[in-house]
């Protein structure tokens, strides 16, 4: 039961801390800051997996699924934007 209240401690702190530095990157910054959050999205992901091995019990080994689940979509997602938005600075025909 600790090792649940702590996880879903860090998730609810995570959440709240990333929503509130997201929402005041000015939108000049936003691609090379995404490109760097993206290798650090790998540490969710390392997370998340420790969550799914460590987590007592059957609904803490499905949030920490669920955390990996949403860690790779993030991860994928951002870099599918940022090979997009760079793909915007080539030149036309090449």
């Amino acid at each position: 039961m600790d090792t649940l209240v702590l996880l879903l401690f860090v998730f609810v702190l995570a959440a709240f801390l990333g929503f509130e530095l997201i929402q005041k990157v000015p939108s000049q910054l936003h691609t090379p800051l995404m490109s760097g959050s993206n290798a650090i999205s790998g540490i969710t992901v390392v997370g998340a997996l420790l969550a799914c091995g460590v987590a007592g019990g059957e609904f803490g080994k499905w949030l920490g699924f669920a955390a990996l689940v949403l860690a790779m979509i993030n991860v994928v997602g951002g870099y599918l934007v940022t090979d997009r938005m760079l793909g915007m600075f080539k030149k036309k025909g090449k």
